[in-house]
């Protein structure tokens, strides 16, 4: 079962507490989009076979959204953040860097 720390209010909570929200610094279509824009937008995702960054809820705890780097083939977790941050902060990179040794996909 996967357990995550919530960076807001602090509670190691398991994943039954939790919500997942997708693909995390995902850009937003906007109503200049095109249609083409808006399609890859709704319905084209990542699906990696390694470290992923997502968007998790504590339902039921805080109910703040905030976002996961995790490895999608081991479940280990690189670090949490708050959902307002732009890019990951240099701590999960760097713990994805020290513990993985390559680049994550939003470094590159």
């Amino acid at each position: 079962m996967l357990r995550l720390k919530c960076p807001y209010c602090g509670q190691m909570v398991d994943e039954t507490e939790l919500t997942p929200g997708g693909e995390a610094h995902l850009k937003r279509a906007t109503q200049n989009s095109s249609d083409d824009e808006l399609l890859d937008y709704l319905f084209n995702r990542r699906n990696p076979k390694g470290v992923h960054f997502e968007r998790w809820r504590h339902t039921f705890g805080c109910g703040k959204w905030f976002v996961v780097a995790r490895c999608t083939v081991t479940h280990e977790v690189f670090g949490v953040y708050k959902a307002q941050t732009l890019k990951p902060p240099k701590s999960v990179v760097d713990a994805i860097a020290n513990r993985r040794g390559h680049e994550t996909q939003e470094s590159q």
